[in-house]
């Protein structure tokens, strides 16, 4: 008998097959808060259903952390055990929001299942967080129980005391801690036998989480996500996965390979949570953890742990492909590199391709607001349009919009507005914010986009940071994709200084290689070459560090423009 090949399909085709009636991610219409939307009919409804699947990956282990080895089956019996004394003990019911101050340990998982299980709100809070922006977070969610770990609780040791808490327990506690404070381990202690979940009615409208926004201006605003929004999100990751299959003509093994995740972002961030952990759980996935992200370390974990998927932001994968110990270890385990959350230069997408050839690469867009992923360039879409961030999933509608909301027509540049079933419900306690961000359902970006003829979405900048340089427009993003190309360069950010006639004036910070000897006039003499004169930075500052960035993977542009404009005083 000869067996025959599976036929390779388009986009569209793959699209029609997985999606129309009777698909396994099948689309049907939902009037969701008087918004008619996209949803994935076979959607689970709930966190608490995915986390009850996940007693079908049994002895597997789930999450590695120096050394240490949880299993799905352990971590279900830990989870439900913390979801019985939140309950039982401190009374936290249905719509109490539950706090989480921790770095990426095994315990912060628990503490998240545990609250999502019994209907409560998680409020993952930033763990680069001072104390009084702990304080504030706490406070202005309203959390009535608190899980950190012994550095997140040493910055609120002075606060904690007059906040509305019921509870307060501290993960990994080396030293003594002060009455009423519980040691978290002894909450989920009992789980070494069978623990029932309690028994608690999830709708997919019912408030999930509150993450908060980044706050490079003001004071963060907390985006209140429900289970509809994070299990869309993990609904669209199964489905890009499914797609990529029938794409390639790919027949699914008998036996699917383990899949592990290199884990480089934090839980409280939406790409570490919805499309890293809660994937994970469902998908039978095991997630290694690092303490700290240091590339040769990095790779040594990839040949050990047989890591499958790593990624995060952009400056991830060039880290691990600058390490000096990279080509030393085997990375033949790699079946996907996937990032998001800032541009990525093509040289980046060519080295990847050339380093791993026989490796999925995918480029993703989405916001806190968005629940992830909005959409994903992946695979030879990828290759052929290096400088996009892909069509959206099946389930968002988008439209680019000018200042006065009017619909502007294909191929022209402005706001990209999003629709869909993972968009937020709003910002918690914040009307107003919500009605400027949020209009009959539209997410209001932020983002300056295009859409070219096959839907691919073409990021311009960040609205506000665009560069005005005597009534020019300078799209930010632009000058540093023509910065990137150089080989010497690794990562760039463009940003406006002041300029006393023009009211600014475009400059650059780009880290190199270690060794370069690039100076600012060889990288400007690069950049006229591909650009206006008037987009070429007047002045570039050029460092082998890091380029600081913020938890979600943003450069802090502002940190940088004081950096130079005070420097500019000095001299």
């Amino acid at each position: 008998m000869t067996m025959v090949e599976p036929a390779k399909l388009t986009r569209a085709e793959a699209t029609a097959r997985l999606t129309g009636p009777g698909g396994d991610f099948e689309i049907v219409r939902e009037t969701i808060r008087g918004v008619e939307v996209k949803v994935w009919k076979n959607a689970p409804r709930s966190l608490r259903d995915v986390l009850a699947g996940s007693a079908a990956h049994g002895d597997q282990t789930f999450l590695v952390y120096e050394g240490e080895h949880l299993s799905f089956a352990r971590h279900l019996r830990a989870v439900a055990a913390f979801a019985n004394v939140l309950r039982e003990r401190y009374g936290v019911a249905k719509g109490d929001r539950v706090a989480i101050a921790m770095r990426n340990y095994p315990e912060w998982s628990i503490a998240f299942w545990g609250a999502a299980a019994i209907g409560a709100i998680v409020v993952p809070l930033n763990a680069w967080w001072k104390g009084a922006e702990l304080e504030y977070g706490l406070s202005d969610s309203g959390s009535k129980f608190l899980i950190a770990d012994e550095q997140r609780f040493d910055e609120l040791r002075d606060r904690y005391q007059s906040l509305p808490l019921a509870g307060v327990a501290v993960a990994r506690a080396r030293g003594d801690l002060p009455r009423g404070i519980e040691r978290f381990e002894d909450l989920f202690a009992s789980g070494s036998g069978d623990v029932d979940l309690p028994a608690v009615e999830i709708e997919p409208e019912d408030d999930a989480t509150i993450f908060y926004t980044s706050g490079t201006t003001g004071l963060p605003k907390g985006a209140l996500g429900t289970h509809r929004n994070i299990c869309s999100n993990l609904t669209s990751l199964e489905f890009l996965g499914k797609q990529r299959e029938l794409r390639l003509g790919l027949v699914p093994p008998a036996e699917p390979p383990k899949l592990a995740s290199l884990l480089s972002v934090p839980f409280f961030h939406v790409t570490g949570c919805h499309s890293t952990l809660v994937p994970a759980l469902k998908l039978g996935s095991k997630v290694v953890l690092v303490y700290k992200f240091v590339p040769e370390q990095v790779v040594e974990l990839i040949e050990r742990e047989r890591i499958t998927s790593f990624g995060g932001v952009p400056s991830i994968a060039w880290q691990v492909l600058e390490a000096a110990n990279f080509g030393k270890h085997d990375l033949s385990s790699v079946l996907r590199i996937g990032y998001g959350g800032a541009p990525a230069a093509p040289d980046l997408v060519r080295r990847l391709n050339q380093t791993f050839p026989n490796v999925a690469l995918s480029n993703g867009y989405g916001l806190t607001e968005s629940s992830s992923v909005t959409s994903s360039n992946a695979g030879d879409d990828y290759l052929r349009k290096p400088t996009s961030v892909g069509p959206p999933v099946p389930v968002c509608e988008l439209k680019v919009v000018d200042d006065d909301g009017r619909e502007l027509p294909l191929g022209e540049a402005g706001e990209l507005w999003i629709k869909g079933p993972n968009i937020i419900k709003g910002y918690w306690n914040k009307p107003e914010a919500t009605a400027k961000t949020i209009t009959d359902g539209w997410l209001h970006s932020g983002d300056v986009a295009r859409l070219d003829d096959e839907g691919f979405i073409h990021l311009v900048d960040r609205k506000k940071d665009i560069v005005i340089r005597g009534g020019e427009n300078v799209y930010c993003v632009e000058v540093e994709a023509a910065l990137c190309e150089h080989p010497e360069v690794l990562d760039a950010a463009v940003f406006g200084i002041p300029h006393r006639v023009l009211g600014e004036e475009v400059a650059a910070a780009v880290k190199v290689r270690n060794g370069s000897t690039l100076d600012a006039d060889e990288l400007r003499e690069h950049a006229a070459a591909r650009l206006a004169r008037f987009k070429v930075p007047v002045k570039i500052t050029i460092r082998q560090e890091d380029l600081p960035r913020n938890p979600n993977g943003k450069i802090l542009k502002r940190e940088l423009r004081e950096e130079m404009v005070r420097s500019a005083v000095v001299e």
